[in-house]
This record gives structure tokens, sequence and C-alpha cells, in this order.
């Protein structure tokens, strides 16, 4: 069940193995990535699928474990991207997993205290 609820979520869910290897895709990240290959791309490696800059950012990230945030505007549409390590059962860094959430252009922020 929970697996199916990730699946279908309408959020790009992306997950790599610790060396780049795509070991997971959910139904909103294949048809994000259709272009290049959808689900196809899983097996292949992430570092493979950026240019230069984005893959050096990458190359850091996987071999530091370290998360990345930022938005992006791609096709008229806005995105925010999180970047974020996961871990094993054993608690062991196993890899990325990048979230892809399509965000309103005029996004309400509030500060909680």
């Amino acid at each position: 069940m929970e697996k199916d609820f990730i699946h279908k979520l309408p959020v790009a869910i992306t997950v790599c193995d610790k060396e780049g290897k795509i070991i997971y895709m959910n139904e909103k990240s294949c048809e994000t990535f259709k272009e290049d290959g959808g689900e196809d791309l899983i097996g292949e490696n992430v570092l493979d699928c950026h240019p230069k800059g984005a893959r050096e950012k990458l190359e850091q990230m996987l071999s530091k474990g370290e998360k990345n945030c930022y938005t992006i505007e791609k096709k008229g549409v806005k995105k925010l991207i999180y970047q974020t390590p996961w871990y094993d059962e054993k608690g062991e860094y196993a890899g990325f997993v990048e979230l892809s959430l399509e965000i309103p252009w005029d996004m309400p922020h509030f500060v909680r205290g």
C-alpha cells in the first residue's frame, strides 16, 4: 500500500544509490523525464543526465551526503527541487532522494512561532 501511494503521488520522486545509479522513479518522475527516457532511466547514472556544472554539484553531494534545495522555472512552471540523502535500515548513507514539486508563482510564506 505505501509504495502504491508514493508511486501515485503528484510529486516527482527520483531515488539514486550512493554511486548515482537511479533505482526508483515514481509515475510523476517518469512523466517529468519522459523526453529523457522516462522509466528507462532506472538503472542509468544520474550524473549522465546533467550538464557539467550540475554534474559537479551532484558529484559533491553524492560524495559528502549534502542536501541541496532550490527553485527553478522550466517550461513556464515553477518548481521546488529538494535533494536529500537517504539512509538504509542500518542507518548508513545509501544515496539521494530528489523531490520535485510544482509550486505557485505567488506562494504565501508564513512565520510561525
